[in-house]
């Protein structure tokens, strides 16, 4: 997969950390757990976004925009991420965010990544009650083209074919860190939303013929959305790196039942699933992606899911300032 022929603007610090978690693999009775720290990628508190964003930034630069949009919740980590990156290549950022997730507590506007949004010199425009992301981000982009300057539109959780390269790298590097370790990878699990972390891993892992297989947990509570949303960006993703002949969109494994009651609330397996993780292996998970996933895995594991001989590698996907949102529950 010849990803070097497409432009890329350095963001993330990588190779991350794969490292293997001893203590929960004996806790849980196998099989044998390791995780992906996509959560130390380095760009304003990290996440996976920022590798997406490697390609996307540099995509922007080569139309020779002036200002990024993009848009997402209130705690959206694709948001921070993304004012973070205009920021590191000196281009204006303005962000469409809406209330979607009913959370009470007053620090959801106001903390965790909203107020990072801020800190990072983003401009923020909430939508109206009524009013989509969709609408308000046309005025934005309607705006910035008024004032005669090029907007880049980046969409919700940098997921499409541009964005994935990001991902594809990530599997890449993950199986080129197994090799080192003289490591057999089975199966690669990681928090699925907006589909294009999914995606790229997905081609990544086939198209390069691992045999690993790539299982999404589907966060939102939506799957027929989330599936649609990896199979549209697989194939584009494939044909753009060639390799579409090794990689089927059919393919990919999508696991339900682990993001209720909806997108960005809560439930009693994630709140335990984070306390795990910290308390075994001291490593923080997100209330929105990592640790609804994470709880997702070990009710896989107690299924007998997977055989205690295999190697399953979890990837962090990042989201740790979104806690401050939601610290009563802990």
């Amino acid at each position: 997969m010849q990803l070097g022929r497409f432009p890329r603007f350095p963001l993330a610090h990588r190779p991350t950390p794969l490292e293997p978690l001893a203590r929960l693999t004996a806790k849980l009775g196998g099989p044998r757990l390791y995780i992906k720290r996509d959560d130390c990628t380095g760009l304003a508190v990290g996440g996976n976004k920022t590798r997406k964003l490697e390609f996307l930034v540099a995509d922007a630069l080569a139309e020779r925009a002036t200002t990024i949009v993009t848009e997402g919740g209130m705690q959206s980590n694709h948001v921070r991420q993304t004012a973070a990156a205009a920021a590191k290549a000196g281009l204006k950022c303005e962000l469409v965010l809406d209330r979607q997730v009913p959370w009470a507590d007053p620090a959801y506007d106001a903390s965790g990544n909203v107020l990072l949004d801020s800190i990072l010199g983003a401009v923020l425009h909430r939508c109206a009650e009524g009013e989509t992301r969709k609408e308000r981000a046309n005025k934005v982009m309607a705006d910035i083209a008024a004032r005669g300057e090029q907007g880049y539109f980046i969409p919700t959780g940098g997921s499409n074919a541009i964005g994935a390269l990001g991902y594809v790298c990530c599997g890449l590097e993950l199986l080129d860190q197994a090799r080192g370790m003289d490591l057999k990878v089975d199966h690669v699990v990681l928090a699925s939303g907006s589909g294009g972390t999914q995606a790229g891993m997905h081609v990544a892992l086939a198209g390069s013929g691992s045999g690993a297989t790539c299982i999404g947990i589907d966060i939102d509570h939506d799957p027929p959305y989330v599936r649609g949303a990896v199979t549209q960006i697989v194939p584009e993703t494939a044909r753009l790196l060639g390799v579409s002949d090794r990689v089927r969109a059919d393919a990919m494994i999508l696991a339900e039942g682990y993001g209720a009651p909806a997108y960005g609330m809560p439930n009693d397996a994630m709140i335990e699933a984070i306390k795990l993780m910290a308390r075994e292996e001291a490593i923080i998970l997100d209330p929105v992606y990592s640790g609804k996933a994470f709880a997702g895995l070990i009710d896989m594991i107690g299924q007998g899911r997977f055989d205690k001989d295999e190697t399953v590698v979890f990837v962090h996907t990042g989201g740790s300032p979104a806690l401050f949102a939601y610290s009563e529950l802990f």
